[in-house]
């Protein structure tokens, strides 16, 4: 018997499917009619028939409203795979440079849809990240709170966790709080010091108590954001590699599986425990690519998120990923 989904699948409109797909590509990727029609295999007077239709049936306004078939069954594929509340998968644009772009999008409005008053909001780090807030409706809510997973960076910087934090409470009028320390200390020693001051503890005793936790995954290999951050060396990145290490989430490095690496950089780390995101209701991870894959499926197989936001490539490749 087939299951509903996929007898509303079958319903869809085959053109309305194309002017989605097309939108999605002109107006979040950025891409132009040419690019779009090389992508899809129409010339661009196809194209800009689909983008007029996609205006008319009210399928572009400030966000993509129409629903991708192929998005949908990989949506519910891997919400049965992973045991999720969730799942939110857009189309993988032209270019990897906008892949950060085009998820962010779709978890900015993800987060900005269950935003409200008396919240209190967690936020990890990441580009992917920060291009989320832009599709977050700049309103003020009453007694929201944004809080900051993990330590800080020394650096201005795209991917700075308090940067983000201090931007998405700006957005909502919310009010802020940092961990004040960095993100990875030069020391266990040091880690040890810091995380028992009151003024780190009692914000991460805040960041175990929210209701929402906004993240994103980190990969290994190069060049990956530690290294070029100057956060890690190519050396320890080797040596983590080695240890079986994917990738990071919240600063945490995971194996394929989801288990904490045993290595001196893991205790270096200043950022809220892995297993307390377990008991935060909805943590909504969002990222995407094909080297994130492993640290995506590690994540997800051990209960750290329970909304995944990514993009058709990465969502296949974690349907046919084997531990």
């Amino acid at each position: 018997m087939d299951m509903p989904v996929f007898d509303e699948i079958r319903n869809f409109d085959p053109e309305e499917q194309l002017a989605t797909r097309a939108a999605w590509l002109y107006f979040v990727g950025s891409y132009t009619q040419a690019e779009i029609g090389k992508k899809l295999g129409l010339n661009r007077i196809r194209i800009n028939r689909l983008l007029a239709l996609a205006r008319e049936q009210g399928l572009v306004q400030i966000k993509i409203t129409g629903r991708l078939a192929e998005c949908i069954a990989l949506e519910e594929r891997l919400k049965e795979r992973y045991k999720l509340k969730h799942a939110v998968v857009v189309p993988t644009p032209i270019h990897q440079s906008q892949l950060a772009q085009v998820i962010g999008a779709a978890a900015g409005y993800q987060l900005g849809s269950l935003l409200k008053d008396n919240m209190s909001v967690g936020v990890g780090w990441g580009k992917t990240l920060r291009y989320s807030l832009r599709s977050v409706p700049r309103r003020t809510y009453n007694s929201l709170s944004v809080v900051s997973l993990m330590g800080g960076l020394t650096q201005a910087s795209l991917v700075n966790p308090h940067e983000t934090a201090s931007h998405l409470a700006d957005i909502v009028g919310a009010k802020c709080y940092y961990v004040a320390a960095p993100a990875l200390t030069d020391s266990e020693a040091t880690r040890d010091i810091l995380v028992k001051q009151s003024m780190v503890r009692d914000v991460f005793e805040q960041g175990a108590k929210v209701e929402v936790a906004l993240l994103s995954a980190g990969e290994l290999t190069a060049p990956n954001t530690m290294t070029q951050l100057g956060l890690i060396s190519t050396a320890e990145a080797q040596s983590l590699s080695k240890a079986g290490a994917v990738g990071d989430i919240c600063g945490h490095w995971i194996d394929k599986r989801g288990k904490a690496i045993d290595h001196p950089i893991n205790r270096r780390v200043i950022a809220l425990p892995l297993n307390r995101l377990k008991n935060i209701p909805c943590v909504i991870l969002a990222s995407g690519g094909i080297h994130k894959v492993p640290v995506l499926h590690g994540a997800l197989s051990a209960g750290f998120a329970n909304v995944l936001v990514t993009d058709e490539q990465s969502a296949t490749s974690m349907l046919k990923f084997k531990t």
